[in-house]
């Protein structure tokens, strides 16, 4: 096979992997009472009357972090 075609298979089992992953952490938390997503500290939320402003800094930086080091694991040589 072709090398590029063995990197691209194991994109594709990485992202259904992580989403098989990322759907049972969500049934479980869904299935468990008085839970709720809050807002990591340095996420950027402004509320004002009818508008409302959500920037997820915080957030974006631990997914990058988490999926950075997911594919050093997976994609090493």
């Amino acid at each position: 096979m072709n090398k590029e075609v063995l990197i691209i298979s194991k994109v594709f089992l990485l992202l259904g992997l992580s989403f098989i992953c990322l759907s049972a952490i969500f049934f479980v938390i869904g299935k468990a009472k008085n839970f709720s997503f809050k807002i990591l500290p340095g996420d950027i939320f402004i509320s004002r009357g009818n508008f409302t402003f959500y920037f997820p800094i915080t957030t974006g930086i631990v997914l990058s972090l988490v999926l950075s080091v997911l594919f050093f694991l997976f994609f090493r040589n």
